[in-house]
């Protein structure tokens, strides 16, 4: 099906962003960061490396399992066809979502991107206090706020992300939004891989998600929580007010960038089963 000049106009859009993304440069700063990130780790052992990484990519899979099953999700999902049925009544699943044209499904999807911006800012502000507790569980709620996040953007532009291609789909759209941009270029031109080689329900491509490169992120929540204790002590007016924005600032930025990409990733699925095949790809 040929695409409408609106969706032409969104399916440019994607290409600039891509553009933007491809042409980053990182400074002599970053690359040294990495390389000293990823220099310490090697002094591993290879066994522990491995074992490591099979642990963490073991619990973001049941993570991911676990927050697409629960009512929570569920209840979401209800909300997304409710919205859908706005715009047409002849919704009743997921699937139908698709029905809708793009811009109605971006206002439906920047509503859900919205209120998990909103919990990511709630959450960081939270964590800002220094409560041992709420610093505690930082790490594991931002993966949870975002992961669902992911879900639910898929959600809206009709992919149900129970099958294994999906939920890998999801996993590594996940992993790419939170990869630092000087890699992100590879992330996505996998996932787009992926997209014109497998089929729709099985998944055969690479299963391992995380690895040395992405460690920097949680390297990142770490000074976060760092910075956190140093100036939780700094009241205003009897509020952390110093480390509650830094919290609430750090954990804003990171699910507005998963978010971004989760959007972008999703709108273009959308407007692949819309014929944009007839389209040049650059």
């Amino acid at each position: 099906m040929a695409m409408t000049v609106r969706e032409k106009k969104v399916w440019f859009e994607i290409q600039e962003w891509e553009y933007k993304l491809f042409s980053y440069e990182p400074n002599d700063l970053v690359l040294t960061y990495e390389k000293y990130l990823e220099k310490s780790f090697s002094l591993l052992p290879d066994r522990i490396q491995e074992q490591f990484f099979a642990t963490l990519d073991n619990w973001l899979f049941h993570l991911h399992a676990l927050i697409q099953g629960s009512q929570l999700q569920l209840d979401a999902k209800e909300r997304i066809l409710m919205a859908g049925r706005v715009f047409n009544d002849q919704i009743e699943g997921i699937k139908d979502l698709r029905l809708l044209s793009i811009d109605q499904l971006q206002y439906i999807a920047e509503q859900q991107i919205a209120r998990h911006r909103l919990y990511s800012f709630a959450q960081g502000g939270m964590a800002g206090t220094g409560s041992s507790l709420m610093l505690g569980a930082d790490l594991p709620a931002m993966a949870v706020i975002n992961l669902r996040a992911v879900q639910l953007v898929a959600l809206v532009y009709g992919i149900e992300v129970n099958t294994p291609f999906e939920m890998m789909s999801s996993l590594k759209v996940f992993h790419a939004a939170t990869l630092p941009v000087r890699m992100q270029r590879a992330a996505w031109e996998e996932l787009i891989s992926d997209l014109h080689n497998q089929d729709d329900y099985f998944y055969e491509g690479k299963e391992e998600i995380t690895d040395v490169t992405w460690l920097e992120q949680p390297m990142k929540q770490l000074l976060k929580g760092m910075a956190i204790l140093t100036f939780r002590n700094k009241y205003i007016q009897g509020i952390p007010l110093v480390s509650m924005a830094i919290g609430a600032g750090t954990n804003y930025q990171l699910t507005r960038k998963v978010t971004e990409f989760a959007h972008k990733y999703y709108q273009y699925r959308y407007l692949h089963k819309k014929g944009e095949e007839t389209l040049e790809y650059n």
